[in-house]
């Protein structure tokens, strides 16, 4: 068994979370069964203090503080999590730092991955904040042309119109949203696009992501989990009668899903780049032949793989944490 680590989770407020489908408390909860110490804290505590001289000529040091608090958890409906005391725990003294919180990836995500690098990779963080910060999900997914369905990314209105206009049916959805919050269907006889992208572009400065609506989504959105690069389990995610998407907290329907050779095909083709960037846990979405997503800054989906087929995929998580705090000589707090 691995050494003990110490671990700081930055995620959501823990009273927010839903333990029968949130993979953070997974990843928690055999953290602890491993005899890993925790602490919970919220990126709106985080704190760099910078400038301040060190004593007798040292070289000065970088200090990121969170006020954090010690953590345990157990699968219990209302008393999910018990916590100690609020203190100021300095980032650099813990051997992993797990970055769990929600998107929207907006200003604030992107600043939490500027401060987290200054700690990366003596504490090692996951998944590596440099990476996030250049790979959000709708973009990354980019670099793979070949994988994907025809795509627009743009703020033009006389592209998207094109777009439109070639392959009528489509779906719109905001560059950096999450959950399938702002996604819309434009079918050919749709009459709203104008207004719709009236209204995104009167809120906001971020382009949109438009791409040819697949049919095949009604038999389902595959989420597949990738470790290190190297798929571990997949759950599909059947869309309710009458929405387009398959989120499963606008009424998506998970169902048991094994990986078709197709499935396969893609995950050897973006495997070495995620390895690489040292995104430990992504998460990627597959409809029909196409992959339309990278997940990588909060993924989700162990709790539903574990439900269909009896595969812990935080413990793959976890072996390979403590895998990498011990080769790269980690851990010495």
């Amino acid at each position: 068994m691995a050494r003990a680590l110490r671990v700081a989770v930055q995620m959501d407020p823990m009273e927010t979370i839903n333990i029968d489908g949130d993979s953070s408390f997974a990843l928690m909860l055999e953290a602890q069964a491993r005899g890993h110490a925790m602490w919970h804290y919220e990126v709106r505590h985080l704190s760099l203090r910078e400038g301040k001289p060190a004593p007798h000529g040292e070289k000065r040091v970088e200090r990121l503080f969170a006020r954090a608090r010690p953590v345990t958890v157990e699968r219990r409906l209302g008393g999910h999590y018990k916590f100690g005391d609020m203190a100021e725990l300095d980032l650099a003294s813990m051997d992993v730092v797990l970055m769990r919180q929600d998107p929207p990836f907006d200003m604030a995500y992107i600043t939490a991955t500027h401060l987290l690098e200054h700690i990366h990779p003596k504490t090692l963080v996951v998944n590596d904040p440099a990476s996030v910060r250049n790979a959000p999900e709708k973009l990354l997914v980019t670099h793979f042309p070949d994988l994907m369905p025809p795509t627009l990314i743009t703020w033009d209105l006389e592209a998207i119109r094109a777009f439109r206009a070639e392959y009528q049916d489509i779906i719109v959805k905001p560059l950096f949203g999450n959950g399938g919050a702002g996604v819309f269907r434009i079918k050919p006889d749709d009459e709203n696009l104008a207004s719709l992208l009236e209204m995104h572009f009167a809120r906001s400065r971020e382009p949109l992501m438009l791409q040819r609506y697949e049919p095949a989504v009604r038999k389902g959105d595959k989420r597949i989990i990738l470790v290190d690069g190297e798929p571990m389990g997949a759950v599909n995610r059947v869309p309710a009668a009458g929405e387009a998407r398959s989120n499963m907290h606008v009424g998506g329907r998970p169902e048991k899903s094994p990986l078709s050779a197709r499935d396969r095909e893609i995950c050897d083709a973006i495997g070495p780049t995620l390895r690489d960037q040292g995104l430990i846990f992504t998460g990627i979405d597959v409809i029909g032949d196409f992959l339309t997503e990278i997940n990588v800054t909060s993924p989700t989906g162990l709790q539903e793989i574990a439900r269909f087929d009896g595969v812990h995929l935080e413990k793959a998580i976890w072996d390979s944490i403590e895998a990498k705090v011990a080769a790269q000589g980690l851990g010495a707090h």
